[in-house]
């Protein structure tokens, strides 16, 4: 039996990135807007996760997105909180007020209401970064999951920023 509410895909996909994370000593950090802490949530569920989940940081709102993480109000201006401008800038800002050595960022559109044509219900962006890396290689997607439920596509979500937070295997 087991004592988590989490879904089971989301406590193996969790415990991969622990596992792979703990065996090169990396430290990961998460800024989520949509998905609300639900990384940071799966990640915490798997024991040695305190050996490498540095920090997590919920940025909801547009406030707290410019407030804590220090993404610019014009960036969201002109390109939305649902954009990889604002993705790669929460990623760049996880690393740079923490110690981790990858950062992943995701925001979107949950739903059931602030879709647009543009930006549908189930519209999700994910940016990665990593320090050292150069900062003008930028490593975001957008994924459109469709109207999945609100928590359907959070789950999805969590699901890719959790492949996200993988080691980059070297190419052969």
């Amino acid at each position: 039996m087991t004592d988590t509410i989490l879904p089971t895909e989301l406590i193996e996909a969790a415990r991969r990135v622990v596992e792979r994370n703990q065996a090169l000593g990396r430290r990961v950090a998460v800024a989520e807007s949509c998905t609300g802490g639900l990384v940071a949530a799966a990640l915490t569920e798997i024991p040695g996760s305190s050996d490498i989940l540095e920090a997590g940081f919920v940025t909801y709102s547009n406030d707290a997105k410019i407030g804590l993480l220090k993404v610019s109000p014009d960036v969201i201006d002109t390109f939305g909180a649902v954009s990889i401008a604002v993705a790669w800038s929460m990623a760049q800002a996880a690393l740079k007020v923490t110690d981790a050595d990858v950062a992943v960022a995701i925001t979107g559109v949950a739903g059931p209401g602030g879709g647009t044509v543009k930006k549908p219900v189930g519209t999700v962006v994910f940016a990665r970064a990593e320090r050292g890396a150069d900062p003008s290689d930028i490593h975001a997607d957008r994924r459109d999951f469709g109207d999945l439920g609100r928590g359907g596509i959070r789950l999805q979500a969590t699901l890719c920023a959790l492949e996200l937070l993988l080691p980059v295997e070297p190419a052969p």
